[in-house]
């Protein structure tokens, strides 16, 4: 007697030992959710993501060792009309005693008034490092809370990069909460719809909740080895309830189709583990695969998605293959209770055949080559717009205008434009030659509409006068066009004909614009080889896996298809001002540009879930002899329905994101949902079926050394069939 494969042996030892298993589970989520909370999170520095000339400049800034205080800013302003002098001198007054007042200031500036007269700022530099600062900012929102009390004729607010960051944390937090909140009962409604029991359905979520509640835990510590982003938990919540609950439903689908056939409740665990269970290793493989692309990025955010993707990943598989056996084994036929009616009688039919699902089919099978060309056309159509695809970084421009603190700062950089954007020209050289082109570089801005005119600040030089530190200011925004012809123009033109003429000297040009200019350039470089990697270990992988070439060859190509159609998807809904008011944000006519990488890595990955599980299906049909088409069919029918269910539950977590704040999140959660809904409609249920139909026996060619003793026999020969269920 063969051995059974290792899904089928871990399925059965869970299931006839179901209270051992579900109390490790249990212990391991709590322990690494505790490690976690322990460990605390890494963050990932500023400087630390910076990539190019950017990168160079900042170590250079680094090397000087100079004071990196955050500087926040008390803005006076008038509730209408003109600014009365008299009652802004009183109000700045009050808010400089309050702020001198406090422990964690330094220093309080004298009041300065706008160039055009209408508002006064005060300048206040905390004590301390510029990292961390907003976890200190509270003291100082209060006194200025306090002098706006008293004086409510006039507008007292406080901006600066540490409260503009406290109240960015609060949004990404509540973004969070909101997207835990409504995801919850979505995937719970979806799960009704298609298990029509309650514990049926709350299963797969309990894994998933678990599983994210662990890789949050495990990417904490983790985040002390690779440092962490801000972004990650929301990336693992949003990973960790796709594949969870996908891998769940697999599963437990496919146990249950297995009992309805007749099967004892262990047997129908066991069938479903060798099937099911193998298809959800391959898949988790293929995820891991195509998030471990993201390291060759070289890029600490892409890495910091990467761990925690591959964790909740990993995480949701070891699941899905010993404690849901586990809850099924002891469950028993427990797991269809309680039902609701109408649903049960839906989702537990006996006897006759899906009418949808065939009638979808039909062109496919009955012209499929004109049905193959018509869908993907369709779809080169669709991705056609990615080829003018712009990328950027979202700036302070781009943060949600609901909060006080945005609305305070578009009123500061109205009135004063050299606190906006800014250019830091760092300088590794000292001397009367170094001095003279510094000056002659201030010389060149002035004059120039690309550059502020006014509040030049004075250069900071490091303590042993090797190193200074030069801010020249421009009145954009930092994702304008005119903010970046200002960078362009320092570094092609000015910085060159001053700083470059020198010889032995270092010099770089930083700052949010150089940031956002020098990472798009570096996805741009690192996209090609992260897609070959991942294209090159999958189609090995799905090769071996299934034994041919043309399997692994088309899971390729059709993948491809679907994220070509999502970034072309992604480039007309935001780089055009149509969608904003149904989406509620604000266009800078760009993709985010860390966005097509990241999405490529894991719509190619999620893609493979329902490409493995469907080819599956097909490949079991045509072992047991059954004619290409009529394999197809069978294949394709029988997991419709999973596939359709685990679809909507991605698309529905997805969308909830393309409702959050900021225009990175509603981009992440546009592009997955359209990705995730082309692929489980169009692709698989007209592009795949009508290339295998075309392709017929040769689905499955493999050179000799491929082929294993479960290689698919040559089918009995083609004829013409209708689908069936």
């Amino acid at each position: 007697m063969s051995k059974s494969p290792w899904t089928v042996r871990v399925a059965r030892f869970s299931a006839t030992h179901p209270w051992r298993v579900i109390g490790l589970w249990v212990v391991f989520v709590a322990l690494c959710f505790t490690v976690g909370q322990f460990a605390g999170t890494n963050q990932l520095s500023n400087s630390d993501q910076s990539i190019g000339e950017a990168s160079r400049a900042e170590k250079i800034i680094k090397d000087g060792h100079f004071d990196n205080p955050a500087v926040e800013n008390i803005l006076i302003t008038p509730l209408s009309g003109d600014l009365d002098k008299g009652l802004a001198d009183q109000a700045a007054a009050s808010a400089t005693t309050r702020l001198r007042a406090l422990d964690g200031v330094a220093e309080v500036g004298d009041p300065v008034p706008a160039p055009n007269g209408k508002a006064m700022i005060v300048r206040v530099t905390l004590k301390g490092e510029h990292q961390g600062a907003s976890d200190r900012i509270q003291p100082l929102l209060d006194a200025t809370a306090a002098t706006q009390k008293e004086y409510p004729g006039i507008r007292v607010e406080e901006v600066g990069g540490a409260s503009i960051g406290k109240a960015l944390d609060a949004t990404l937090g509540k973004d969070f909460q909101k997207a835990e909140l409504f995801s919850i009962p979505v995937t719970l409604i979806i799960l009704l719809l298609a298990f029509g029991a309650l514990i049926a359905a709350g299963i797969p979520l309990i894994l998933a909740l678990t599983s994210v509640a662990a890789a949050i835990g495990l990417s904490a510590a983790a985040s002390h080895l690779v440092p962490a982003v801000d972004a990650v938990g929301s990336v693992i919540l949003l990973i960790g309830m796709a594949v969870g609950v996908d891998y769940s439903l697999f599963y437990l689908r496919r146990e249950r189709e297995e009992r309805a056939k007749g099967a004892t409740h262990i047997d129908a665990i066991e069938l479903a583990a060798k099937t099911s269970g193998h298809a959800v290793v391959v898949s988790g493989i293929a995820v891991i695969v195509s998030m471990a692309g993201l390291f060759l990025a070289q890029d600490g955010v892409f890495s910091s998605f990467a761990v925690g993707s591959i964790l909740v990943v990993a995480i949701a598989v070891t699941g899905s293959l010993t404690v849901l056996p586990a809850v099924l084994g002891k469950l028993g036929r427990w797991v269809d209770r309680p039902r609701v009616p109408l649903l049960w009688r839906l989702t537990a039919r006996k006897g006759g055949q899906p009418r949808f699902w065939p009638l979808v089919l039909r062109p496919a099978l009955k012209y499929p080559l004109v049905t193959f060309v018509l869908a993907a056309v369709a779809l080169l159509a669709l991705a056609a717009p990615a080829l003018n695809m712009t990328l950027k970084l979202p700036g302070d421009e781009d943060l949600p205008r609901n909060t006080p603190v945005m609305q305070a700062y578009d009123r500061m950089t109205a009135a004063f434009p050299s606190t906006g954007t800014s250019h830091e020209v760092a300088i590794r050289g000292e001397g009367p030659a170094v001095t003279k082109a510094i000056a002659d570089l201030v010389a060149r801005t002035k004059g120039d509409p690309l550059f502020a005119q006014d509040g030049l600040e004075k250069p900071m030089v490091s303590a042993d006068g090797k190193i200074t530190v030069l801010s020249i200011s421009t009145p954009h925004a930092s994702g304008s066009e005119e903010a970046h012809r200002s960078l362009e123009k320092l570094r092609k033109e000015i910085v060159p004909a001053t700083l470059g003429t020198l010889s032995g000297v270092d010099y770089g040009v930083t700052g949010s614009v150089a940031g956002d200019v020098d990472y798009a350039e570096h996805v741009k470089e690192k996209l090609p080889l992260v897609i070959g990697f991942v294209l090159l270990l999958t189609f090995i992988m799905m090769t071996v896996v299934f034994r041919s070439v043309v399997v692994a060859f088309t899971a390729i190509v059709l993948n491809m298809l679907s994220v070509g159609a999502a970034y072309g998807l992604l480039v007309l809904v935001f780089q055009h001002d149509w969608a904003e008011k149904l989406l509620d944000f604000r266009s800078n006519h760009a993709v985010v540009s860390w966005l097509p990488l990241f999405l490529f890595v894991i719509l190619f990955g999620l893609s493979m879930d329902y490409h493995v599980f469907v080819v599956s299906r097909i490949r079991e049909a045509v072992l047991r002899g059954v004619p290409n088409r009529q394999a197809v069919a069978e294949g394709i029918t029988g997991s419709a329905g999973v596939v359709t269910s685990a679809a909507a539950v991605m698309v529905a977590v997805f969308a909830i994101f393309a409702t959050l704040s900021t225009v990175d999140m509603k981009q992440l959660g546009v592009g997955l949902a359209a990705a995730i809904l082309i692929d489980a409609t169009i692709i698989r249920a007209v592009v795949l079926p009508s290339l295998m139909t075309l392709l017929g026996n040769a689905n499955w060619w493999a050179p000799k050394f491929l082929r294993g003793k479960s290689a698919p026999p040559a089918p009995a020969p083609e004829r013409e069939l209708h689908p069936v269920g």
